[in-house]
């Protein structure tokens, strides 16, 4: 009886330790939790979604690994982002912070601000005014214009909202950005509330590394205002929708 009950335990460690394993995997290799803490994807992505982010959508480098072990340079099977993706990343600045944000260049675009409206490679975006942003997810009301961005055909032709307080905030009105090679130009959809590729200030983003692309946002699986326990704060119209 004792050699029983012994064994039910050694078998017990063993099924933890192999669950363990297999979701080690499944987060290296498959698919990834996230949550968002902040406005800057507004009204994409709320304060409160919980969403599932695809790690083979670029291929792997060391950051789609946890802790983010120096095991290998550069990226294996590869393949480039594009334009209009919502990207998870490591911030540029400390390699340790995960962002996320709308991929808006590839290596070699031309990326400009001018009175609020995006230009890619010397066309302007087309953008279609479509009511106002009233909530960023937190309850607090915003009350910012929403646009429908589309981008040229060129450039894959995605369509987007996005959030403008005014045309004439801090990052309305940029240089010509280049991007060099190995690295993508994103901002967020919140785009007078985002520090992204736009800023290259000591707490900005500026261009992000190929190696920092973490994996692409594909599904909210949760979202909740308020405290996540009480169900009244669930926003069940937001479950299982996809992010575009």
């Amino acid at each position: 009886m004792a050699k029983r009950k012994g064994g039910g335990w050694l078998e017990t460690v063993k099924t933890i330790v192999y669950a363990g394993l297999i979701a080690i995997g499944i987060r290296t290799i498959a698919f990834e939790p996230f949550n968002i803490p902040s406005s800057s994807m507004v009204p994409t992505l709320l304060v409160g979604d919980y969403l599932f982010v695809s790690k083979f959508s670029y291929g792997y480098s060391r950051y789609s690994m946890p802790f983010s072990p120096p095991l290998w340079q550069g990226r294996i099977l590869f393949s480039m982002p594009e334009r209009g993706d919502v990207a998870v990343f490591r911030w540029p600045r400390d390699n340790a912070t995960d962002y996320i944000k709308r991929i808006v260049g590839l290596p070699g675009d031309r990326i400009q601000v001018i009175g609020g409206v995006l230009y890619l490679n010397g066309e302007a975006v087309r953008r279609e005014a479509a009511g106002l942003c009233e909530d960023d997810g937190t309850g607090v009301r915003i009350r910012s214009r929403r646009y429908i961005e589309t981008l040229p055909a060129a450039a894959g032709g995605r369509s987007h909202a996005i959030c403008e307080f005014s045309d004439t905030e801090r990052f309305d009105n940029t240089e010509e950005f280049r991007v060099p090679a190995g690295h993508v130009f994103a901002m967020g959809d919140n785009r007078d509330n985002s520090s992204d590729s736009r800023d290259f200030s000591a707490g900005g983003v500026g261009y992000i590394p190929i190696d920092n692309l973490i994996g692409r946002a594909e599904i909210i699986f949760f979202s909740h205002e308020g405290t996540a326990f009480n169900p009244l704060n669930w926003r069940l119209g937001r479950f299982f929708q996809m992010v575009r």
